[in-house]
């Protein structure tokens, strides 16, 4: 017991550093995306750490395999360099023992990966879609950016807002560039002040106050200016009919109940995140022998050959199954199987070697 505590210990400090550093790594890249979209109006800003926080376990699941098994390389590839594990065997620790304990440690984390991947996943990215969604609803003026120029979703033009009251209904300091019909011909709006309103459709309009309108061809000499006291700017329409439920965010109970390809790929794929996890902890104990003379991290880019093929095969495996490539019953179990016998023959290898001989 004293032995498991020391190894769980090591092991577990070593995988959560580097689930939080994958995490944080992930995480930043796809915050910078959701940033550049709230930066452009196309999301508020209000909702980018809730949006993150619900996609949390959808990263979880993937990270969560690959720090247990960097996390055994690390931790038992130290311990062969610095001789305790040597000391360890030579006390009655034996190869079967080292395996068991391990299984153990990874069952633990085997658990955690299918709880996100089956449960909180589906249910971050569906709490996801939902503010998305909502977001969708919202009219370009709702979050609007006072101090700089946006664009509008159709792509049609920009707005500038020099100040927004608090309830964001009054703007002031406004210029509008819009494209015409034809493409060619612009209008550009310069007004002092504006408020928003809608009318019994729903429809939202700008009702500009105190400006000018100028339409023409940019480089020609066609240009007409109109001086106005009142000036009603329609808001673009949002097309909120068209955003579909995204795969990751079907329940597993949905999946369970499903017939279709589709469905039953997505549902392997979620059990098969959990079954990695003992697998690759069985191939990073096969793998985390190191020779002192060899230095620590020598195994670790052959190791992480082997996860990035078992990762890719399973992707692979999926498509196949959508594509009715590959029959549904073998499916991912295939590569699960594959994997599990290499890291068998790896464990096993010395052995066979030592019977050969």
């Amino acid at each position: 017991m004293i032995i498991f505590n020391y190894l769980t210990r090591q092991v577990m400090v070593t995988m959560l550093s580097v689930t939080c550093i994958l995490l944080l790594i992930f995480m930043s890249g796809r915050f910078t995306i959701f940033l550049h979209q709230a930066i452009s109006g196309g999301i508020s800003l209000d909702i980018l750490l809730p949006v993150m926080a619900y996609r949390l376990p959808s990263f979880l699941q993937l990270i969560l395999p690959l720090g247990l098994f960097i996390g055994i390389l690390l931790t038992y590839g130290r311990m062969y360099l610095e001789s305790e594990m040597t000391v360890l065997h030579a006390c009655g620790l034996s190869t079967n023992r080292l395996i068991g304990m391990t299984l153990v440690m990874s069952a633990f984390v085997a658990l955690l990966a299918g709880f996100s991947s089956l449960y909180l996943a589906p249910w971050g990215m569906e709490e996801t879609e939902k503010l998305l969604l909502e977001q969708s609803k919202k009219t370009k003026f709702e979050m609007i950016f006072t101090g700089q120029f946006q664009h509008f979703r159709s792509n049609s033009g920009v707005i500038y807002i020099g100040s927004l009251s608090k309830d964001k209904q009054s703007m002031y300091d406004i210029f509008i560039s819009i494209k015409t019909n034809d493409s060619e011909s612009t209008t550009q709006i310069f007004a002092s002040s504006g408020t928003k309103t809608s009318n019994e459709d729903g429809q939202g309009f700008l009702i500009l106050n105190n400006g000018t309108l100028y339409r023409g061809n940019p480089g020609a000499l066609n240009y007409q200016s109109i001086n106005f006291d009142t000036y009603k700017f329609k808001l673009e329409e949002q097309d909120v009919g068209k955003r579909g439920v995204k795969d990751d965010a079907i329940r597993s109970t949905t999946l369970f109940a499903a017939n279709d390809l589709k469905s039953k790929a997505l549902l392997q794929w979620r059990i098969s995140l959990a079954l990695l996890v003992p697998i690759v902890a069985l191939l990073a104990v096969s793998v985390s022998r190191v020779n002192p003379r060899q230095g620590r991290f020598i195994h670790l880019f052959p190791a992480m050959l082997i996860y990035v093929a078992y990762l890719g095969l399973l992707i692979a495996a999926r498509k196949s199954v959508i594509n009715n490539q590959l029959p549904a019953e073998i499916g991912l179990w295939s590569v699960h199987l594959l994997f599990f016998s290499l890291a068998m023959v790896l464990l096993l290898k010395e052995r066979w070697l030592k019977w050969f001989k």
